[in-house]
């Protein structure tokens, strides 16, 4: 277990990058990221595999909802995704590659990997692969984590020096209709975080009283959420949450 630097829990980490559509910054955007870091916040990014094998920089599955084209991202290459402007802005689709050069160790950079087949299982470790590619010899505060318990486990094998965390919450029906209620049932008490070798939690926010959470942060573990919307949010959150996961609002960054 690889513990989380004390950066995660002092800077709040912008979601998806510091995006404001309406100042030409989409979510997950080069622009959105450099915001995050001249306002001295950490960056939250979220990744998706191309079909050649590349980390891509991108929240969906599809690229229907942040860009002008439709279809899956895994059936497109990295090279034509970066030539995809990011709707409300004048960049293309960056790859994770692309941004740890951006971010370079200057702020905390937490990274989500997306599932890839949509059940929270094994899905091959294409994505996690190139992951640990892009992240070899990265020189900064940075972590990892999925709601995929599979990827993070093997995550702990590709890269074991990095912190790794679960990405978890309340797993409600209508959220994530594609599992059985065996399965969300089981996901709610987050498994696996020992067997993944896990150092955080990144928990809904609105879901912070669990008390698999509480047990969780009393046995040492870090306690981020998502996604913090306002102030008084915040306030609520950070009862139980050591940091906060932000959009929509600026919040202070502790002394």
């Amino acid at each position: 277990m690889t513990p989380l630097p004390a950066a995660f829990l002092r800077q709040p980490l912008a979601h998806r990058a510091l995006h404001d559509v309406a100042k030409g910054r989409p979510e997950n955007s080069r622009a959105a990221v450099r915001a995050a870091v001249a306002a001295g916040y950490g960056v939250e990014i979220d990744l998706q595999l191309s079909r050649d094998g590349c980390a891509m920089v991108f929240h969906d599955d599809d690229l229907d909802r942040l860009t002008g084209e439709t279809g899956l991202v895994c059936q497109r290459d990295a090279d034509e995704m970066r030539g995809i402007a990011l709707t409300g802005g004048n960049e293309g689709i960056p790859d994770l590659a692309q941004v740890l050069a951006l971010v370079a160790g200057r702020v905390p950079l937490v990274v989500e990997l997306k599932d890839q087949h949509g059940g929270l299982g094994d899905v091959g470790g294409a994505l996690e692969r190139a992951v640990a590619r892009d992240i070899a010899g990265y020189d900064g505060p940075l972590a990892l984590m999925s709601f995929n318990p599979h990827m993070v486990a093997r995550l702990a094998r590709l890269a074991p020096d990095v912190p790794r965390g679960i990405v978890s919450c309340a797993y409600a029906p209508a959220d994530w209709p594609e599992l059985n209620e065996a399965t969300r049932a089981g996901l709610r008490d987050i498994p696996d975080f020992d067997a993944a070798g896990c150092s955080f939690i990144s928990h809904q926010a609105d879901d912070l009283d669990r008390p698999r959470v509480a047990e969780l942060k009393a046995r040492g573990a870090a306690v981020l959420c998502w996604t913090v919307r306002s102030p008084e949010a915040e306030a609520r959150a950070r009862e139980v949450a050591d940091n906060i996961t932000f959009e929509g609002y600026n919040p202070a960054i502790p002394a």
